[in-house]
């Protein structure tokens, strides 16, 4: 018959432990340790504490940043498993020297930092400069939309919301009414009672939550679809649509350094279009570097790939002011590529109701006319000028168009008399999409631009699906972006671990 080695769960065991041993070389948790100890300015937090004469001692602000940022690198976010992971994980007691701050504490820290958070990234990028971890030559910029602390069931415009305000007090009084008629036909239990006004109550307080929220907020700004929508749990948060449908988040941006995807800037915004937001993140960066050195001009004559998102003629004006080298696709980039050339014919498509463009008509260069896909001419009218351009307006004959079986495919309604084309032969101001569109066009326009998903990419990877950070649990921009920040500072002190030589540092100090 087999044997076993008794096993005995009454037994206690005392096992001494020397935390200073349990932080080994090379790990991530010895770096942030070293880190915190050596490089970071914590002195911004002491301005808080007024208890030196009296009250309770407080947790070293040191302290905390090691078991926040440890435990967001260990995908661990909500307070109270931080708080759990203090008084049970080895290495958390080894960083915390065996502190035990609890849930509230930890929350409560995390909350205060909106100023302190920007210092000590700031601490950790002049750390990866002098560590040459940053190229400064490429930069990409791109955006991750993350779900919020909030329910996409409380958005809407003001209008929504009244309405289902009334929806809500409808309900009420039907549930009411079936109360009362159940109380005379006396045929209400005590618990059926029970149950009729604690759904009741329940509702009014939605109700109630909503005329609250009528009374403290305006509506959002008007765009040129209507009422932007708010929301009654987060009102800084926005609807967005993600790469798993839409969402009610915030969406994290970040300029990234091509060299080792050191995080140069991190920004939460409560805005899908990334188009508004370029600008911003550039002012941003161009702080965050001059705070640590690098000149206000670090970003002249240096490369900038984003995504389509950020293409428009305000953002592209602004970069060139800027004297920075962009490299922004825009919508029809793709179908510009001749790699893509015959992507098309692998979509289905209703080929027969698609809508005639300019390209579907010839020119005839000695008549100086278009020949439509209907076999008509165009005929050359007028030079037109329109929206800072000029150029030749040709038109058809109204007779050919009213009798063509085209028509419904080529003009934009019914009530149409003839079809038009305006070609635009010179540009007034200087055109700066029509100039990117010429420089991404070109072989090395592609190339660079084609490096932007192996820049930025794998930094959104990294945080959201190896840290852990798939939903925000914070509510409010300034809230959302401490925690975003403290993110991206956890990938650039990886990154630092990983690639930087921390001895240099030491010998240094």
């Amino acid at each position: 018959m087999a044997r076993f080695k008794n096993v005995d769960y009454d037994q206690g065991l005392m096992i001494p432990i020397d935390f200073s041993k349990q932080i080994i070389p090379g790990t991530f948790e010895y770096t942030l340790n070293y880190l915190i100890d050596n490089h970071f300015d914590t002195s911004i937090f002491v301005e808080k504490y007024n208890n030196d004469e009296t009250g309770a001692s407080a947790y070293n602000p040191e302290i905390m940043l090691k078991i926040i940022l440890f435990a967001y690198s260990r995908g661990i976010i909500s307070s109270r498993n931080i708080a759990l992971a203090c008084r049970e994980n080895i290495i958390f007691k080894a960083l915390s020297a065996n502190s035990m701050p609890d849930f509230s504490t930890i929350a409560a820290f995390i909350r205060s930092m909106q100023d302190e958070v920007i210092i000590i990234f700031r601490d950790i990028l002049l750390v990866c400069h002098e560590l040459d971890l940053i190229g400064g030559e490429m930069f990409a910029l791109d955006g991750c939309k993350i779900t919020s602390n909030a329910s996409k069931e409380w958005s809407g415009t003001f209008k929504d919301l009244e309405k289902k305000k009334e929806k809500f007090e409808k309900t009420i009084k039907l549930l009411t009414q079936k109360h009362k008629n159940a109380d005379q036909k006396e045929s209400n239990s005590s618990e059926n009672k029970k149950k009729n006004k604690e759904r009741i109550d329940k509702i009014r307080k939605k109700v109630n939550k909503i005329q609250k929220f009528f009374e403290e907020n305006e509506p959002r700004q008007k765009t040129r679809i209507g009422e932007n929508q708010s929301n009654i749990t987060d009102n800084e948060s926005a609807k967005m649509k993600g790469s798993h449908g839409t969402i009610q988040g915030y969406n994290g941006l970040a300029v990234t350094d091509s060299k080792n995807q050191i995080i140069v800037y991190p920004e939460a915004f409560g805005s899908g279009p990334e188009a508004e937001l370029l600008e911003s993140m550039i002012e941003g960066a161009k702080c965050t570097v001059k705070s640590i050195g690098l000149g206000q001009d670090y970003f002249m004559n240096k490369i900038l790939i984003a995504d389509t998102g950020s293409f428009s003629e305000d953002n592209l004006k602004y970069l060139n002011k800027e004297n920075i080298d962009a490299y922004i696709p825009d919508q029809q980039f793709r179908k510009r590529d001749p790699r893509f050339a015959d992507a098309d014919r692998y979509k289905i498509t209703d080929k027969k109701n698609k809508r005639f463009e300019k390209e579907d008509f010839v020119y005839n260069e000695n008549e100086d006319t278009f020949t439509c896909p209907g076999n008509k001419k165009l005929l050359f009218e007028k030079i037109q000028k329109w929206n800072k351009t000029e150029g030749s307006f040709y038109r058809s004959r109204h007779k050919d168009c009213k009798t063509c079986k085209l028509r419904k495919r080529c003009l934009k309604s019914e009530n149409s008399r003839q079809r038009s084309l305006y070609v635009i032969e010179t540009f007034f101001d200087k055109n700066h999409s029509k100039e990117m569109l010429e420089k991404i066009d070109t072989p090395e326009g592609r190339d660079i631009y084609s490096k932007r998903m192996g820049i930025v990419e794998p930094v959104f990877g990294n945080i959201t699906y190896s840290k852990g950070l798939n939903r925000f649990t914070l509510r409010s921009k300034k809230k959302v972006n401490i925690q975003w920040s403290l993110y991206c500072l956890v990938h650039n002190i990886e990154k630092i671990c990983h690639f930087g030589n921390i001895e240099l540092l030491q010998c240094a100090g």
